[in-house]
């Protein structure tokens, strides 16, 4: 298997999930590390610094909801987030909080490695060597994955960078969630589509001079979502 230099923190209470995450991932040439408790997770996540963590939401010590949320105060690490419970809100909750995608347990390994590998694909530098995206108060550097709203510089995590830039690269055109999600996603992305819509959310609240008001990412109804701004 060729080696890979991305490390991932696998956080479950579970010892058989542990085990069983940790060898299919390894056998992928991942670096990997695990915790058993929220406490512990934020420890390893400082000191390992993952690309990627997957991260369950019971947890005792500290629920993973809990966890992420603290890490979102330092990081902008992908989560990929593990639940038991059928309940939709969870779901909802994680990714507004800021996971990055969820798995409902009982799941396939093989499942949880592919969207692994989807998110290490965008991380490996989408945009290298575009230019500079310029608009009225809008900059986007592709190469250094910067935004800038005026004079001030944007933080936006890696999907949030993704979404935008999908969008600012096809001014003026609508893009459904599918085509969102194969661009930022990948299309082997197995999850619910929904995801666009919390994501696009977050982004406005950064973007938008009034996020009730969205006058750069328009939502397209029945189609999607479109940019809209003059370039300068």
């Amino acid at each position: 298997m060729q080696s890979t230099s991305h490390t991932i923190l696998v956080v479950d209470d579970e010892p058989t999930i542990l085990n069983t995450v940790q060898a299919y991932l390894e056998k992928e040439g991942y670096t990997v590390h695990t915790a058993s408790d929220g406490p512990s997770a934020l420890k390893a996540s400082r000191a390992f610094r993952p690309h990627l963590i997957v991260l369950d939401i019971m947890l005792p010590g500290m629920d993973g909801l809990e966890v992420l949320q603290r890490l979102r105060q330092e990081s902008d690490v992908y989560v990929l987030m593990l639940t038991a419970r059928a309940d939709e809100t969870d779901k909802i909750v994680g990714l507004t909080v800021g996971a990055d995608d969820y798995l409902t347990k009982p799941f396939s390994p093989r499942e949880l490695v592919a969207r692994v590998k989807a998110v290490m694909r965008r991380d490996r530098g989408a945009g290298l060597g575009e230019h500079t995206l310029a608009f009225a108060n809008l900059r986007i550097e592709p190469g250094s994955r910067r935004v800038w709203k005026d004079d001030q510089l944007l933080d936006l995590t890696p999907i949030e960078f993704d979404l935008l830039y999908a969008l600012a690269r096809h001014r003026g055109r609508a893009l459904s969630r599918e085509q969102l999600i194969e661009q930022v996603w990948g299309y082997d992305y197995y999850g619910d589509e929904r995801v666009v819509d919390v994501h696009i959310g977050r982004l406005r609240k950064k973007v938008e001079n009034d996020p009730t008001k969205p006058t750069l990412v328009a939502t397209v109804r029945g189609a999607g979502y479109r940019f809209e701004d003059q370039v300068t």
